[in-house]
């Protein structure tokens, strides 16, 4: 199982592209953009990487058990390991699989001022100030 890097990565770009994993990420949490500081949040280099693709296992019939289309990506300076057989092809998988090692980064670096601990501190406030409009009704 060889090591299979390509040219280009989620926004078009080269690999190199350390903005574009950011972008996607400020993409899913849009609606609070302003309010969340993406100052800490973690950059992936490519020769940081290893990533093995090897076969996968479950629902997906034949395509799934006889191609390697299920991605194995480990952050080699922290550890982290993110196993990502989400859909049935592998440059899906493949993307996926650095959002989540980015994800999963976020939260090991940053723990509390993580992107998705920021996000549940915000929901978590704005359901609390919405019950409180709700009660003096």
């Amino acid at each position: 199982m060889g090591l299979h890097f390509s040219r280009f990565c989620i926004c078009g770009m080269n690999w190199g592209c350390k903005i574009s994993y950011t972008r996607s990420i400020v993409r899913w949490y849009s609606s609070m953009r302003k309010q969340i500081d993406l100052t800490c949040f973690p950059t992936l280099d490519e020769c940081d990487l290893e990533e093995q693709h090897i076969r996968g296992s479950g629902p997906g019939g034949s395509k799934i058990s006889t191609t390697c289309s299920c991605v194995l990506l480990k952050h080699i300076p922290t550890g982290l390991v993110v196993k990502c057989q989400e859909t049935r092809f592998l440059e899906q998988n493949r993307k996926r699989a650095r959002l989540n090692l980015l994800t999963k980064l976020d939260i090991h670096l940053n723990g509390e001022n993580s992107v998705q601990s920021q996000t549940a501190r915000l929901q978590a406030n704005r359901k609390a100030s919405m019950d409180q409009k709700k009660e003096k009704n």
